[in-house]
């Protein structure tokens, strides 16, 4: 008995061992694989209470009072800069910017400012909004708001003492005129839409092409896309359309692909999403019937336009359904996400990457350098890829168009005058001294003597880059004591560059009198009438409507080989 019972209890021990040394074996395997997300829990929770004992021990510790709020959002604002510029915390008294970016609307009056010379001024007014109904004017200049004293100074507090909700009220003290005239306006703030189709209209006016203009991404895009062409429509047939998206920054994803729904074929692919891990890959199709699905379609984009402008010109590209214009998007292949977080603040994070549908990543710099987050594999490399009709495009660095054409102002001089703000400063003074007159019978070179007139009068000084650098080199000879020959002779050359001055007008005169007729548009004709002059001096424009009376445009899609 004692045999067997020894038999049997040495059965049991060595099934016991067995038992251990597999569930030994299991534990190593699974601690294997579980490892990662163990230690990034662990690295988390052991830094969070680092984090925390570190902000505890200041805050009731350190030598000075500290400011508990604005101690914790340096920490935040700092662990954020090790990221790219696009995951960014926003905290309550910035939600107003969570509405605008997602939705496209805030509580205010209806105004844009903007800072010109010395003065914070109003410099658009929205149609159907209480500014506009009450007579607020382009070229006001807001001094109080609420009784507070405005000025460039504080001009960034501005947003807060005029947004709020809507039904309140807001005083807004402003000066016209030339400083002549002094006007309170007590204002009810509304809910404010902006417009995301900020124009459009046949153009030219006689003919089938729609002129489009699509400045943002917010929510209603979509809607106001549709109510567009269907206005359009209604008037007469569509046969071809430029879509503008120059300057346009993005916005949304799911706006994006709304918006392609009206142009691309149904079920083609729009744009892929991927994050960290495989499995977050996203694919993004169009869905329904196009409005817009077979005229010629030429896209107009510059270095302003990215984002979603990115995700609407690559599957255009890429699926051949136009031509792309103008010069090389911004190159933003980023996806971000809005996380609410406590005490009405937010975070904005990005979390995946997108690509056209052919495969490529159009991110033009890359942040995984700062951190493992993304693979840099696709982020910057300029991959070889492939549209529907075969047409070579490349990855990396933005959109490139397939028809190159820059639109840039040319004279030094003219940058100068926009940088200080005259040609929006004599737009004023011309439209309170003629109030009467009719814009469309304004004579150019009229117009341009009283421009020069005008900038003698205002002490206006030109100093060119070339003068810049010769008075650096006069200080660097005179510091060093080369000479005081040399000195002297760049002294003479410098009187020379000086002589010109203002002489440097004449020579670019055609975009100077551009610039001064677009401006003094907008006080005559409104917004719309500012837009139609632009058009006609629009050199991108112009290319794109000889793409599309011609037989260049089948040929640059490839449909030709």
């Amino acid at each position: 008995m004692k045999l067997n019972y020894w038999k049997k209890g040495k059965g049991m021990r060595l099934n016991k061992s067995k038992q251990i040394i597999i569930s030994i074996i299991v534990l190593v395997l699974f601690c294997g694989f579980f490892s990662g997300s163990d230690d990034i829990y662990f690295e988390v929770s052991r830094n969070i209470d680092l984090f925390g004992r570190v902000y505890k021990e200041i805050s009731f510790n350190y030598v000075d009072e500290i400011d508990p709020e604005e101690f914790m959002q340096a920490g935040i604002t700092g662990m954020l800069k090790t990221l790219d510029p696009y995951t960014i915390f926003i905290d309550e008294n910035r939600k107003d910017e969570i509405d605008l970016m997602t939705n496209g609307k805030y509580g205010g009056v209806g105004i844009s400012i903007g800072v010109r010379g010395d003065h914070v001024t109003i410099v658009e007014v929205l149609d159907g909004y209480s500014a506009q109904k009450q007579g607020l004017r382009i070229g006001d200049l807001l001094i109080r708001a609420n009784g507070v004293e405005i000025s460039s100074k504080n001009v960034d507090d501005v947003s807060s003492l005029v947004k709020g909700e809507p039904g309140t009220m807001v005083k807004l003290t402003i000066v016209r005129n030339e400083n002549k005239d002094t006007i309170d306006f007590n204002l009810v703030r509304e809910e404010i839409i902006i417009k995301n189709i900020t124009y459009y209209n046949f153009y030219p006016e006689n003919s089938n092409n729609v002129y489009l203009k699509v400045s943002n991404f917010s929510r209603s895009a979509g809607d106001e896309l549709k109510k567009a062409l269907r206005e359009l429509r209604a008037k007469k047939e569509i046969k071809s359309m430029v879509l503008d998206l120059r300057g346009n920054p993005g916005g949304l994803l799911d706006v994006a692909v709304d918006i392609c729904d009206k142009f691309l074929e149904k079920d083609l692919l729009i744009v892929t999403t991927r994050g960290r891990d495989e499995a977050s890959e996203k694919k993004y199709y169009s869905v329904q019937e196009p409005m817009f699905g077979d005229g010629k379609l030429v896209v107009l984009v510059n270095e302003g336009s990215a984002s979603a402008s990115e995700i609407l010109a690559g599957a255009i590209q890429d699926h051949d359904r136009g031509i792309i214009l103008g010069t090389k998007t911004f190159g933003k292949g980023l996806v971000q996400t809005i996380t609410p977080l406590n005490y009405n603040t937010s975070l904005k994070i990005t979390t995946a990457k997108y690509y056209t549908p052919s495969g490529r990543c159009i991110q033009k710099v890359d942040y995984s350098k700062k951190n493992s987050v993304f693979s840099s594999k696709d982020s910057i490399t300029n991959g070889k890829y492939y549209t529907d009709n075969e047409r070579i495009v490349y990855s990396g660095g933005g959109i490139t168009p397939d028809t190159i054409i820059s639109f840039e102002i040319e004279g030094e001089i003219t940058r100068d005058l926009l940088a200080k703000g005259m040609f929006f400063q004599f737009a004023d003074h011309f439209y309170y001294s003629n109030p009467n007159i009719k814009f469309h019978e304004l004579n150019n070179d009229k117009l341009f003597g009283e421009f020069k007139e005008y900038l003698i009068a205002q002490k206006y000084v030109y100093h060119s880059g070339a003068e810049t650098e010769i008075e650096n080199m006069i200080k660097e000879v005179e510091k060093k004591k080369l000479g005081e020959n040399l000195s002297a002779d760049l002294k003479r050359i410098k009187a020379q560059f000086e002589k010109l001055g203002i002489n440097e007008l004449s020579t670019f005169k055609t975009e100077i009198i551009r610039e001064i007729k677009e401006e003094i548009a907008s006080r005559y004709l409104g917004s719309g009438g500012r837009f139609s002059e632009m058009l006609n001096n629009d050199k991108q424009l112009k290319v794109a409507l000889e793409l599309i009376n011609s037989t260049k445009y089948e040929k640059i899609l490839g449909f030709n080989n």
